[in-house]
């Protein structure tokens, strides 16, 4: 199965051709914001990338996978619509990739992995798995409420932290995970992607936003030029 990544959710921009576990094409560099200037162009270099390498171009994608979050607000609908549009047009299946699930699956530790993506306002995003499988939801906690959880599902053991919500728990309770291994990453693995995609069922994996929180901006209470609301004496 010939997949295309697409995945603008954190701190990076990529795009990435895989089949079968083989990478064909890819293009992604690291960025917070301006994916929407760059996705169009690095999806067509991969593609190209990958018509070179294996022979075929758009009309050789058998799926397309989409990281759905949890993550940046304007990131995420940049990648959705890209993806969504994309989908359409070659009439080919969209699944939606969690960003924490992801995450996990970029790295090969056995034993308690916890997926962790810095939420700001001291929280951060987190899920846990054990020997690959998850074992609780996703969830936006505090920081001391994340580490509580992590500390107690690894039982004595050393637990391993991945994302960029990693070095916030051990910087901020260096005392108490002081031993985990960390690996800070901005953003997943294409191939950890890539095997998520191509496992998933697109019935039940569909490429909708998952948001933790409610996002940080609210509409306004009232249009402009509209008059102020008059307070009851």
């Amino acid at each position: 199965m010939r997949v295309l990544i697409v995945d603008t959710a954190l701190g990076a921009c990529t795009a990435c051709v895989v089949e079968d576990g083989r990478r064909l094409g890819l293009r992604s560099e690291l960025m917070t914001k301006g994916h929407q200037e760059r996705l169009a162009g690095m999806v067509r270099d991969a593609v190209a990338d990958a018509a070179k390498e294996a022979g075929g171009g758009f009309e050789a994608i058998d799926r397309i996978g989409v990281t759905v979050g949890p993550g940046s607000f304007t990131g995420l609908r940049v990648g959705l619509a890209f993806a969504q549009g994309l989908g359409a047009a070659l009439d080919r299946p969209v699944v939606g990739v969690s960003t924490l699930d992801a995450l996990a699956a970029s790295v090969d530790q056995a034993g308690l992995v916890a997926a962790v993506i810095d939420a700001r306002r001291g929280q951060v995003y987190a899920r846990l798995f054990r020997d690959g499988v998850a074992v609780g939801p996703a969830e936006a906690l505090p920081l001391e409420a994340a580490t509580d959880l992590i500390l107690d599902a690894a039982a004595g053991a050393t637990p391993a932290l991945v994302g960029s919500g990693a070095a916030v728990l051990v910087d901020g309770f260096s005392e108490r995970l002081g031993l985990a291994d960390t690996e800070p990453l901005a953003a997943p693995s294409p191939e950890a992607l890539a095997r998520l995609t191509a496992g998933a069922d697109p019935t039940i994996a569909l490429p909708a936003p998952l948001y933790l929180r409610a996002p940080d901006a609210t509409p306004p209470s009232r249009l402009p030029g509209q008059p102020r609301p008059i307070a009851a004496s």
